[in-house]
Protein backbone atom coordinates (compact mmCIF):
# COMPACT_ATOMS: atom_id res chain seq x y z
CA UNK A 1 0.00 0.00 0.00
CA UNK A 2 2.63 2.44 0.97
CA UNK A 3 4.65 1.83 -1.99
CA UNK A 4 1.65 2.68 -4.24
CA UNK A 5 1.27 5.77 -2.40
CA UNK A 6 5.32 6.65 -2.71
CA UNK A 7 4.73 5.89 -6.68
CA UNK A 8 2.07 8.13 -6.61
CA UNK A 9 4.18 11.17 -5.04
CA UNK A 10 7.68 10.17 -6.52
CA UNK A 11 7.13 12.11 -9.88
CA UNK A 12 6.24 15.46 -8.08
CA UNK A 13 8.67 14.91 -5.01
CA UNK A 14 11.48 14.31 -8.00
CA UNK A 15 10.46 17.65 -9.60
CA UNK A 16 10.67 19.57 -6.01
CA UNK A 17 13.54 18.47 -5.27
CA UNK A 18 15.34 19.22 -8.74
CA UNK A 19 13.54 22.58 -8.06
CA UNK A 20 14.58 22.92 -4.91
CA UNK A 21 18.33 22.94 -5.78
CA UNK A 22 18.18 24.91 -8.44
CA UNK A 23 16.71 27.73 -6.72
CA UNK A 24 20.15 27.18 -4.34
CA UNK A 25 22.27 27.92 -7.04
CA UNK A 26 20.29 30.79 -8.96
CA UNK A 27 20.59 32.05 -5.38
CA UNK A 28 24.24 31.79 -5.38
CA UNK A 29 24.73 33.17 -8.73
CA UNK A 30 23.15 35.78 -7.79
CA UNK A 31 25.06 36.39 -4.03
CA UNK A 32 28.52 36.14 -6.34
CA UNK A 33 27.27 38.75 -8.56
CA UNK A 34 30.28 40.86 -7.71
CA UNK A 35 32.57 37.79 -7.54
CA UNK A 36 35.84 38.09 -9.61
CA UNK A 37 35.81 34.78 -12.14
CA UNK A 38 32.71 33.64 -10.37
CA UNK A 39 31.58 31.47 -13.15
CA UNK A 40 27.56 31.24 -13.76
CA UNK A 41 25.97 27.25 -12.70
CA UNK A 42 22.93 25.79 -13.19
CA UNK A 43 20.93 23.03 -13.74
CA UNK A 44 19.21 21.41 -16.90
CA UNK A 45 16.17 21.01 -15.62
CA UNK A 46 14.68 19.17 -18.75
CA UNK A 47 17.45 16.68 -18.46
CA UNK A 48 17.07 16.23 -14.94
CA UNK A 49 13.50 15.42 -15.10
CA UNK A 50 14.07 13.23 -17.90
CA UNK A 51 16.41 10.88 -16.21
CA UNK A 52 14.08 10.91 -13.18
CA UNK A 53 11.29 10.00 -15.51
CA UNK A 54 12.89 7.13 -16.78
CA UNK A 55 14.31 5.70 -13.66
CA UNK A 56 10.92 5.77 -12.02
CA UNK A 57 9.50 4.21 -15.56
CA UNK A 58 7.36 7.32 -16.08
CA UNK A 59 7.41 9.27 -19.19
CA UNK A 60 6.02 8.93 -22.47
CA UNK A 61 4.60 5.92 -21.38
CA UNK A 62 1.79 7.60 -18.72
CA UNK A 63 1.20 10.18 -21.79
CA UNK A 64 3.46 13.00 -20.98
CA UNK A 65 5.50 14.17 -24.29
CA UNK A 66 9.18 13.15 -25.07
CA UNK A 67 10.77 13.90 -21.64
CA UNK A 68 14.12 14.44 -23.00
CA UNK A 69 12.46 17.45 -24.92
CA UNK A 70 10.65 19.34 -22.53
CA UNK A 71 11.29 22.75 -23.95
CA UNK A 72 9.52 25.07 -21.56
CA UNK A 73 12.18 23.54 -18.80
CA UNK A 74 15.31 24.36 -21.09
CA UNK A 75 17.19 27.41 -18.90
CA UNK A 76 18.34 30.12 -21.08
CA UNK A 77 21.97 30.01 -22.25
CA UNK A 78 23.28 26.93 -20.35
CA UNK A 79 26.17 24.57 -22.15
CA UNK A 80 27.33 21.63 -21.01
CA UNK A 81 30.84 22.22 -22.96
CA UNK A 82 32.81 23.92 -19.81
CA UNK A 83 33.89 22.48 -17.32
CA UNK A 84 35.38 24.07 -13.72
CA UNK A 85 39.02 23.82 -12.87
CA UNK A 86 39.89 23.90 -9.54
CA UNK A 87 42.92 25.53 -8.34
CA UNK A 88 43.14 23.70 -5.12
CA UNK A 89 42.19 20.89 -3.06
CA UNK A 90 39.56 22.62 -1.38
CA UNK A 91 37.54 23.39 -4.34
CA UNK A 92 34.31 22.29 -5.72
CA UNK A 93 34.33 19.55 -7.86
CA UNK A 94 31.79 20.74 -10.01
CA UNK A 95 29.79 17.93 -9.65
CA UNK A 96 27.11 18.14 -6.59
CA UNK A 97 24.79 15.58 -5.67
CA UNK A 98 21.08 16.37 -3.64
CA UNK A 99 19.68 13.45 -1.44
CA UNK A 100 16.01 13.93 -2.10
CA UNK A 101 13.22 13.70 0.40
CA UNK A 102 12.66 10.08 0.78
CA UNK A 103 14.68 8.63 -1.28
CA UNK A 104 18.28 7.43 -2.11
CA UNK A 105 20.68 9.64 -3.64
CA UNK A 106 20.37 11.02 -7.08
CA UNK A 107 22.69 12.77 -9.38
CA UNK A 108 21.49 16.02 -11.12
CA UNK A 109 24.12 15.75 -13.93
CA UNK A 110 27.07 18.02 -14.04
CA UNK A 111 26.81 21.60 -13.17
CA UNK A 112 26.27 23.88 -16.36
CA UNK A 113 27.55 27.01 -16.70
CA UNK A 114 26.37 30.02 -18.60
CA UNK A 115 27.44 31.54 -21.80
CA UNK A 116 27.65 35.37 -20.90
CA UNK A 117 25.70 37.42 -23.21
CA UNK A 118 28.43 40.41 -22.42
CA UNK A 119 31.62 39.47 -21.13
CA UNK A 120 32.94 40.80 -18.22
CA UNK A 121 36.74 42.25 -17.88
CA UNK A 122 36.96 40.67 -13.96
CA UNK A 123 35.95 37.05 -15.86
CA UNK A 124 32.23 37.08 -13.71
CA UNK A 125 29.40 35.63 -15.83
CA UNK A 126 26.67 36.31 -13.91
CA UNK A 127 23.96 38.76 -15.44
CA UNK A 128 21.82 39.41 -12.58
CA UNK A 129 18.71 40.46 -14.86
CA UNK A 130 19.12 36.67 -16.24
CA UNK A 131 19.88 35.43 -13.12
CA UNK A 132 16.52 36.90 -11.33
CA UNK A 133 14.40 35.87 -14.38
CA UNK A 134 15.70 32.59 -14.04
CA UNK A 135 14.86 32.91 -9.90
CA UNK A 136 11.50 33.77 -10.38
CA UNK A 137 10.63 31.51 -13.17
CA UNK A 138 12.17 28.51 -10.89
CA UNK A 139 9.69 30.38 -8.06
CA UNK A 140 6.79 30.11 -9.66
CA UNK A 141 7.31 26.45 -11.10
CA UNK A 142 8.40 25.61 -7.91
CA UNK A 143 4.91 27.14 -6.38
CA UNK A 144 3.02 25.38 -9.09
CA UNK A 145 4.65 21.46 -8.47
CA UNK A 146 3.61 22.28 -4.76
CA UNK A 147 0.26 23.28 -5.23
CA UNK A 148 -0.21 20.24 -7.43
CA UNK A 149 1.11 17.68 -4.81
CA UNK A 150 -0.74 19.44 -1.88
CA UNK A 151 -4.06 18.99 -4.15
CA UNK A 152 -3.42 15.12 -4.81
CA UNK A 153 -3.12 14.66 -1.14
CA UNK A 154 -5.69 16.48 -0.25
CA UNK A 155 -7.68 14.45 -2.58
CA UNK A 156 -6.23 11.05 -1.36
CA UNK A 157 -7.37 12.27 2.47
CA UNK A 158 -10.30 13.51 0.79
CA UNK A 159 -10.80 10.16 -0.38
CA UNK A 160 -9.52 8.22 2.79
CA UNK A 161 -12.15 9.71 5.21
CA UNK A 162 -14.60 9.52 3.39
CA UNK A 163 -15.30 5.86 3.93
CA UNK A 164 -15.80 6.49 7.73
Amino acid sequence: MLDKLDAEFAFGRQALDVRAYRQELLSSNIANADTPGYKARDVDFASSLAGALKKSGGGAGQGAPNASTLAMTQPAGVTSGMSMASTAPGHMSGKTTLTPTGGAPDDYGNLQYRIPTQPALDGNTVDIDTERVQFADNTLHFESGMTVLSSQIKTMLAAITSGS
